[in-house]
């Protein structure tokens, strides 16, 4: 694994290099150390959430090319039956509604199956989003109070250090 930079110390150098006297600064500053793992964290709890993400996505346009395939599959059939040559020309007539009124009942049959998916998807990734939001809210409040509690004390100690 690669090495790390640490922050704390390219924060203690930028500080120093400010020509006042920046020594409460410096205390200050010490007590919000660079939490690499804070952001390992992040990266894998965004890696996860996008691998969700893409699963939900993915199987959703599986079922939709399923449904496309079904679908072709049944019109070429349909269309298969309307080439052939009619004795009357009636039958032509006949021929056409007859697939024209199927093809508008596969039809809407197929919408409402696609329908379904995007309800779907749209339900997943709320969750997935939900869960991810809770999960976050929960993160930043831990830091922050730790922040809090770290930052309290670096000033505690700079008062007491004049």
């Amino acid at each position: 694994m690669a090495k790390t930079q640490d922050f704390n110390t390219a924060m203690k150098d930028i500080m120093g290099a400010f020509p006042v006297d920046n020594t409460a600064m410096k205390d200050i500053m010490g007590a919000f150390p660079v939490d690499n793992a804070a952001f390992e964290d992040a990266f894998k709890n965004t890696a996860s959430l996008n691998e969700k993400l893409s699963g939900v996505a993915l199987t959703a346009a599986e079922k939709s090319a399923e449904i496309s395939s079904k679908w072709a599959q049944d019109t070429i059939t349909k269309l298969n039956g309307f080439s052939k040559a009619k004795a009357d020309p009636a039958d032509y007539a006949k021929a056409m509604t007859d697939f024209a009124s199927a093809s508008a009942e596969v039809a809407a049959e197929n919408m409402a199956a696609f329908a379904e998916i995007a309800k779907k998807v749209q339900t997943e990734t709320v969750e997935l989003m939900m869960a991810a939001g809770k999960d976050v809210t929960e993160g930043a409040n831990a830091a922050v109070k730790k922040a809090t509690n770290d930052a309290t004390a670096a000033a505690k100690k700079a008062t007491a250090a004049k």
